[in-house]
């Protein structure tokens, strides 16, 4: 892209999937890239709009379950948005958002609701609900430790050829591994070459700028000069000091 483009961010259906502040994604990617001199537009695409599908990156975020739904039906609904997030655009997906790009979610009924299928994963009902702080190593090169706090159901399963988006050092994530790695240890979301899924809300990308500059760099096709942001490192020890102190206090 050019430096004299505007890269639009589109907030996917903030009034539906909009619990724990995670439409907050959007306004960290929109503000990394000002500060670095790139004009940014987030655009908020709501159930009562025609979604744009032009976009160079969506966030969706989380929900409980009525409105995962209800999200789910809205976009396989929106044939030309659906076919941005699978061929185009660079996707964020929180939580519910991530499940509803899967195959299929199942209920605690046993009711099995459709995805988007722009993920190979599904998912179904765990016996307790997540809830706590995570820390997880992040499988994007220079990334490193994710944190961020979870609250959900679900555990989800990644079909073979699915790659997770972290190891969970603390906390559920997807509350599964992946074929041979399952008894080794838990994986943490989803990541392929256009969608980064993920089950961290907090916002994800607040506590994990390099997360969010992935996310950038992806979607401008720049090598992004580092952000000289002094209270940003300090923060991102105290959320992982939390993440450990949160487990410790649990065994304890």
């Amino acid at each position: 892209m050019s430096a004299e483009s505007t890269v639009t961010i589109g907030l996917l259906l903030p009034d539906v999937l909009g619990t724990y502040s995670d439409a907050g994604n959007a306004t960290i990617l929109a503000q990394r890239l000002r500060w670095r001199g790139i004009a940014a537009e987030v655009r908020t695409i709501t159930a009562r709009d025609v979604p744009a599908a032009s976009c160079a990156v969506y966030v969706v975020g989380g929900g409980e379950d009525a409105a995962q739904h209800f999200a789910a039906d809205w976009l396989r609904r929106h044939d030309q948005l659906r076919r941005a997030l699978e061929t185009s655009a660079v996707t964020l997906a929180v939580c519910a958002g991530l499940q509803i790009l899967g195959q299929s979610m199942r209920d605690a009924s046993g009711q099995h609701y459709p995805g988007l299928e722009l993920l190979d994963i599904t998912t179904a009902p765990g016996r307790r609900r997540a809830v706590g702080e995570v820390i997880a190593t992040c499988a994007v090169p220079g990334v490193g430790s994710l944190t961020g706090f979870e609250n959900h159901r679900g555990v989800t399963t990644l079909g073979p050829g699915t790659a997770p988006l972290a190891r969970v050092i603390t906390g559920t994530g997807n509350g599964t591994g992946t074929g041979e790695t399952t008894a080794r240890y838990r994986t943490e979301g989803v990541l392929t070459d256009r969608i980064i899924g993920t089950y961290l809300h907090g916002p994800v990308l607040a506590r994990n700028p390099d997360l969010a500059d992935h996310i950038l760099h992806k979607v401008t096709g720049q090598v992004l000069p580092p952000l000289e942001l002094p209270d940003q490192a300090a923060l991102r020890d105290t959320y992982l000091l939390r993440g450990r102190f949160f487990w410790l206090s649990r065994r304890g």
